[in-house]
């Protein structure tokens, strides 16, 4: 027996298996990272730049979450996912979420004009389809992404509506605290699914990770 393998035969530690998801998972953490890292510097931005990424996210969000969340949740196979995401729904309906981002928009003075819906409209509408086709793992697999990168966003979302004056934060408070668990439930959620339905292609696992990336720089740097 080799020196190596008489070590493990003799080891006394316990191994820790590693889960499957976690290629997946650092390869998002990677990119959650690169879009961060892309942000514009808010004290650099004119009050209009700041209304317009406060603007264009809320047309996003308000009226498009909960559809994809519930995409997801029709989607998936696994007791375990439904779980999980229907916790995420009821918290969303529940506490009215959308009615938090309004409150939020509002009082930053940036409710989103049709210009500014017109700007997010062609990357929506890919969203849109993406979640439509019901595949459940790369659903999973990218709403995990989102909630990841909004979790972390929400302090530079915080920090433009401040500068346009804003005190109404209970938006992005929530969100910066919720979207932690969110985030680690949808992994387990994912963990479940692959389980479930076995291998799928890494391109066809992140393909709505790429669509959904390119919606959320269209909302931070208006570029259709």
């Amino acid at each position: 027996m080799s020196s190596a393998a008489t070590a493990v035969a003799t080891s006394s530690e316990p191994m820790t298996a590693v889960p499957v998801t976690a290629p997946i998972q650092a390869h998002i953490e990677q990119t959650i990272e690169d879009l961060l890292a892309s942000l514009p510097d808010a004290e650099q931005l004119s009050p209009e730049a700041r209304r317009g990424i406060l603007a264009r996210y809320t047309a996003v969000l308000e009226g498009n979450f909960i559809y994809w969340m519930t995409g997801a949740y029709l989607a998936v196979g696994s007791d375990e996912a439904r779980a999980k995401i229907i916790d995420n729904l009821r918290e969303e309906v529940r506490d009215c979420h959308p009615g938090m981002l309004r409150r939020f928009a509002i009082a930053a003075h940036a409710l989103p004009t049709e210009d500014d819906a017109q700007a997010v409209y062609r990357k929506l509408s890919a969203v849109r389809l993406f979640i439509g086709r019901l595949s459940p793992v790369p659903i999973v697999v990218t709403m995990a992404f989102f909630e990841g990168f909004i979790q972390r966003f929400m302090p530079y979302l915080a920090g433009l509506a401040r500068r346009q004056g804003s005190t109404e934060m209970e938006y992005t408070d929530v969100h910066g605290v919720c979207d932690v668990t969110h985030t680690q439930e949808l992994y387990n959620a994912l963990q479940s699914e692959m389980a479930l339905t076995g291998p799928v292609p890494v391109d066809e696992m992140l393909e709505g990770v790429g669509i959904l990336r390119a919606l959320l720089q269209n909302i931070v740097f208006n570029a259709n």
